[in-house]
């Protein structure tokens, strides 16, 4: 497995402890009692610089807990067996006994770089700052999305309220219009608040946290199981997992996820005959499957390109597509799980 180069904040931690130290610098994951995988590097060819030692028995024998899920940073010393390894953490390590300072010069350099990974991407002061907008973006625009679609069910129901006076039920109707144009404009600010503190989707700026990939494809399709119903179209949903975690930002799935159901749905509506929009989503081995499957024609280039950004940048995953001619159009997105707790 090939290490991702890392861009952004992450990537000029790896960068800079790269140049100190004058060789590669590569952040390593713990998967198993005896593998590590390389999960960034400073240089796109750095995954190759795996080490030459087993890990587990290095730092068991230096009496270091090394539980699943953990990540060290790891650099070639200048032999095969010294490699410099230091742990990914937000808190620093206690002060050397006496207080006198036996570490080199480079492991001081790459324990630097771990606490630095650490307070970015490890849900410390840093990141949870750097977080904010998104959050609340993403927070407060999940409620107004489902009250516009609520609010379209009403006026879909007030126009056929025949016991209510004509024009009653048109001032009606333009009043909740005018509301749902304001909601609209509130979405579309916080859309552009979330994009702009996640650096876009797809970027390295994104969030990265652990979270429920089961419960963010629910809320998604709750939301727009009510949109396309006011378009006559139906989506079905069929699942038999209860949770599956995954690595990364959980509004960037939400996202893709949109634009795969409306793209469906979009071309759905032109073809006759119509059909719903069917998504899967299943666990096979080690991996995450989501299928979305809908009438009509494939998805335009620039769409598909979003998708594939958001799957392989994100996520470290794949995105397919399969057109059936009449039959239309499956989406399918490979998206790799990390180590599932207990």
């Amino acid at each position: 497995m090939s290490a991702q180069l890392y861009r952004g904040d992450a990537g000029e931690v790896l960068r800079q402890a790269s140049a100190v130290l004058g060789r590669p610098v590569v952040l390593w994951e713990v998967t198993g009692a005896h593998e590590a995988v390389p999960r960034a590097s400073s240089d796109p060819h750095a995954g190759a610089f795996r080490p030459s030692f087993d890990l587990d028995a290095t730092l068991r024998h230096w009496k270091i807990p090394i539980p699943i899920g953990s990540r060290w940073v790891a650099a070639p010393g200048a032999t095969p067996e010294a490699w410099l390894v230091a742990p990914v953490r937000s808190r620093t390590a206690a002060p050397p006994p006496g207080g006198r300072e036996r570490r080199s010069r480079e492991r001081l350099a790459l324990e630097l770089a771990g606490l630095a990974l650490g307070l970015i991407e490890g849900g410390g002061p840093v990141a949870e700052l750097a977080s904010l907008p998104a959050m609340i973006a993403h927070e407060a625009g999940n409620p107004l999305t489902a009250a516009r679609a609520g609010l379209l069910i009403a006026m879909e129901s007030i126009g056929r309220w025949v016991d209510l006076a004509a024009d009653r039920r048109l001032a009606l109707l333009d009043d909740l219009g005018q509301v749902i144009e304001d909601i609209e404009r509130a979405t579309e600010f916080l859309h552009a608040v979330q994009e702009r503190a996640r650096g876009g989707a797809g970027s390295a700026q994104a969030r990265s946290e652990r979270f429920d990939a089961v419960r963010v494809v629910r809320s998604c399709l709750t939301l727009e199981r009510r949109l396309l119903r006011d378009r006559g179209i139906e989506l079905d949903f069929a699942t038999t997992l209860e949770s599956s975690f995954l690595k990364g930002d959980p509004n960037a799935l939400f996202d893709l996820l949109v634009t795969l159901v409306r793209n469906a749905a979009d071309a759905t509506a032109q073809t006759p005959g119509g059909g719903p929009v069917e998504v899967s989503l299943a666990q096979k081995g080690r991996e995450l499957e989501v299928v979305v499957r809908g009438r009509g024609p494939a998805m335009g280039e620039p769409g598909f390109t979003k998708v594939r950004g958001v799957a392989e940048g994100v996520f470290s995953g794949t995105v397919r597509a399969q057109s059936h001619g009449v039959e239309g159009t499956t989406f399918t997105v490979t998206l790799p799980l990390p180590p599932q707790r207990g």
